[in-house]
């Protein structure tokens, strides 16, 4: 076998992390998706206060699973009070088990991992925010923890 063990481990945590950044940006594309959905709605209802139909609530309460409620909310144009109402009426009492969000990490830490000798691989990732902001990151060391540093970002305000 050409690979030594600990870098078939290495494979195996790049392997998580881009499946978790896979299924990250999946649900933003379901958020995307909800969204036109919700617009298709507003602009066929019969009357300016009609209620919203119970498929779109459930769809929007099931991304909260992933996003955080506030940016499930300012995405379909929602109240996150009226979110988070709809949240707890369809989770019960698991929604205040749930650890809340944080709107705007300050810092996001980012353990230091061995340094590989160069030639090994490497990384570079840019990823843009619908309002402007943007992430570039080079880095010699391709196992960094980027689905920590993803979600980060896109759960930034």
């Amino acid at each position: 076998m050409a690979y030594s063990h600990a870098y078939s481990l290495k494979e195996t945590d790049d392997l998580e992390a881009l499946m978790k950044m896979d299924a990250l940006l999946h649900t933003e594309h379901q958020l995307d998706q909800l969204a036109g959905q919700f617009e298709h709605w507003r602009q066929s209802r019969s009357h300016p206060h009609e209620r919203i139909p119970e498929p779109l609530w459930e769809q929007a309460v099931a991304l909260t699973s992933t996003l955080s409620p506030s940016r499930v909310a300012k995405h379909l144009r929602l109240r996150v009070s009226d979110l988070k109402e709809q949240l707890t009426k369809r989770q019960g009492s698991t929604a205040a088990q749930r650890p809340p969000h944080s709107a705007s990490p300050s810092f996001v830490e980012v353990p230091q991992q061995p340094v590989q000798p160069p030639g090994l691989g490497g990384l570079e990732v840019e990823l843009h925010r619908p309002d402007g902001a943007r992430l570039r990151m080079h880095s010699p060391d391709a196992s960094l923890p980027l689905a920590a540093i993803i979600h980060s970002f896109l759960e930034a305000r």
